[in-house]
């Protein structure tokens, strides 16, 4: 097989269907299905509920159609998730429709990955032909976060998903014959970006620059009517996400949850302050990495800096805690751009080639300086939002420089993207010298052969041309396809996560014996005694505890409603002891559990939370049900 010039083309003419493809990239892309099917569905469900925050407020949607509407923790109501119920609406759906359990709350994330390598192919084809659209396909379907949060129930594979079908919209609105649809087009993104915002919020809008360069540079219309479709698109937008925080607006606050995470119950504040501007400034407490998830959210300690991002700089996403997530092909991104660029300055305006460039260049460049310099909440797990911009530019960038290869500039920048991406993933394997020692010299080592032979010899490789491709392939994404399948092949769980084995100095957020698992604070241990006493309960909610991280274990095991006080980490002011005590009187809520002996946060004593755990220590009467301290609540001391 010969690459050409042709098989770089784009696929796509304006608003029809795209012309013959090589005949061998229909079977390649179903292939590349395929394959990223059987990689995120192996053994799908083996981390159990990943993340029970978010499993429990799945469990509540099974149970509860206004769980479901508002994405509440429990299915009594009593407060969200701290984030836009979008993620919780599919995976309620899936529990409604299959049964709940671990595999039917984990299915539709791991579809979203294969629609996501779909999306992203149809996208970089329609710009930059199908080589480049397999090669794109091929290295998101590859890198390590993807593998990660594609077979997580945290909102973030729904967050990506939705960003790609604006992606592949903008595109569309590029390739329109006429204005109306070239709006029409930038409708549909205006609408992928809006319910993103009611996936994860703020982050939806990282993309929107480089969607909106590539429209206003390459859209094949004049400057005002370029202008109007983006004002389309930002309408529908606005509209799009607009609906729910009016709904949420206008529901009597006092009939439906407190919306966790904001400090006045408004999805708004929500929105621009824990979820906006706090995470950006840095501004929600102490806590590790340049900012904690929060008043009282924080967890201070050694390896726990891995967990919240490492330090705010340039070379953030190149760090201990993130580098190994989506950085492997990062600087062949960043060398494929500027090749990519300069390739096309002399093309005509609406080039579709340069177009995409731009889209993905910007959405690259934004993404990372906010990921990079922010000073609040960040998680490795965020580079999943990176992973389509990495893998598009990479593949534009080598199919336009095997386009190309006959000239000697376009070899030599071929091979020094694969001979940095062979470096860099050394030093990203060497990180963890005693897993699997051997992969990091074998990408080391078959990188510079490979890139010597391609720039020396890549426009006269002949019959060895398929040899070539296969090993630059392998040393290329050897080390990415390493830690995503070791994510596949691994357990993992708590409220976040990170990629391949564990690093020298720290440790996965979440995992056994760190926060939020087994054994860490807040954990409870199995309790068949404590289990079968809150099944018995037939109150609103049987029992009530301080943070998420007490309660979501035993609401998932025993399927009641569980109110967790304060909200993820019992920081939020809901509910006040008022509440609390009339909650009490009325019989809604059965039983108090108290820390469960790991010696919990501090902020359980400080605010509403300790309010009512002083109240409830005062007034009702303790016993221990397997290891947990309880409170009757309808057993007042004497």
């Amino acid at each position: 097989m010969t690459l050409t010039a042709e098989d770089v083309q784009p696929d796509a003419v304006v608003d029809d269907p795209a012309p013959a493809a090589p005949r061998w990239t229909t079977p390649a892309f179903w292939a590349l299905l395929v394959g990223t099917g059987v990689l995120y569905l192996w053994g799908l469900g083996s981390s159990g509920w990943a993340n029970s925050y978010y499993a429990a407020a799945a469990q509540a949607g099974t149970q509860d159609w206004k769980a479901l509407l508002f994405g509440s923790f429990d299915a009594g109501n009593a407060i969200t998730v701290d984030k836009p119920p979008a993620a919780m609406w599919v995976m309620g759906l899936s529990g409604r429709l299959f049964g709940f359990n671990e595999f039917t709350m984990l299915l539709p994330e791991a579809l979203m990955g294969v629609g996501a390598v779909a999306v992203l192919y149809l996208t970089v084809r329609r710009t930059s032909g199908a080589y480049a659209g397999l090669i794109a396909g091929l290295v998101l379907a590859l890198t390590p976060v993807a593998a990660l949060m594609f077979r997580y129930n945290n909102p973030d594979a729904l967050l990506v998903l939705l960003l790609l079908v604006a992606a592949y919209c903008t595109v569309r609105a590029l390739d329109a014959s006429t204005v109306r649809r070239m709006t029409m087009w930038m409708a549909w993104t205006g609408c992928a970006v809006g319910f993103a915002f009611l996936t994860k919020m703020l982050q939806a809008f990282l993309v929107v620059p480089g969607l909106a360069v590539a429209v206003l540079v390459a859209a094949p219309f004049g400057v005002w009517k370029r202008l109007g479709a983006l004002l389309v698109g930002g309408a529908t937008m606005i509209v799009s996400a607009g609906w729910y925080v009016a709904l949420v607006s206008l529901w009597p606050a006092d009939s439906r949850p407190y919306i966790a995470g904001s400090t006045d119950n408004s999805l708004l504040q929500l929105a621009f302050g824990y979820n906006g501007i706090e995470r950006i400034a840095g501004n929600e407490g102490g806590g590790p990495g340049g900012g904690g998830p929060g008043p009282g959210h924080g967890f201070g300690g050694g390896g726990m800096n891995l967990f919240f991002g490492g330090d705010p700089g340039i070379g953030r996403l190149f760090g201990a805690s993130m580098g190994a997530e989506a950085s492997w092909l990062l600087p062949a991104a960043l060398i494929g751009l500027v090749a990519g660029l300069w390739l096309t300055m002399r093309t005509p305006r609406t080039d579709r080639v340069r177009a995409g460039l731009l889209l993905w260049g910007g959405w690259l460049l934004v993404t990372g300086a906010v990921f990079s310099f922010m000073a609040g909440t960040v998680h490795p797990y965020y580079n999943v939002a990176l992973a389509p911009a990495v893998a598009a530019l990479v593949g534009i960038a080598v199919a336009q420089l095997v386009a190309r290869r006959e000239s000697w500039v376009p070899r030599i920048v071929l091979a020094v993207m694969l001979a940095a991406t062979g470096v860099w993933s050394f030093l990203l394997l060497n990180r963890t010298p005693e897993w699997w020692p051997a992969i990091r010299w074998i990408v080391l080592v078959g990188s510079i052969v490979v890139a010597v032979l391609l720039a020396v010899r890549a426009h006269r490789l002949g019959r060895a041309a398929v040899a070539v491709v296969v090993a630059t392939v392998v040393v290329g994404l050897g080390g990415s396809a390493a830690f995503s399948i070791y994510n596949v092949a691994s357990a993992h769980n708590g409220p976040g996560t990170m990629s391949g084995p564990q690093k020298a100095g720290g440790f996965h957020f979440g995992g056994p014996g760190g926060p939020g698992g087994p054994g860490g604070p807040g954990g409870r241990a199995d309790s068949p005694e404590l289990e079968a006493m809150l099944k018995s309960a037939d109150n609103r909610w049987a029992a009530a505890g301080i943070g998420s991280m007490s309660v979501s274990d035993l609401e998932l095991k025993t399927g009641t409603s569980l109110m967790s006080i304060g909200g993820f980490a019992g920081g939020d002011p809901s509910p006040t002891l008022a509440q609390f005590q009339q909650y009490v009187a009325d019989g809604q809520v059965r039983y108090f559990l108290a820390d469960s002996g790991h010696g919990g946060p501090s902020w359980h004593r400080t605010g509403s939370a300790g309010d009512i755990t002083a109240w409830v220590e005062k007034t009702f009467t303790k016993t221990d049900v397997g290891g947990t301290t309880v409170y009757d609540l309808q057993s007042p001391r004497s």
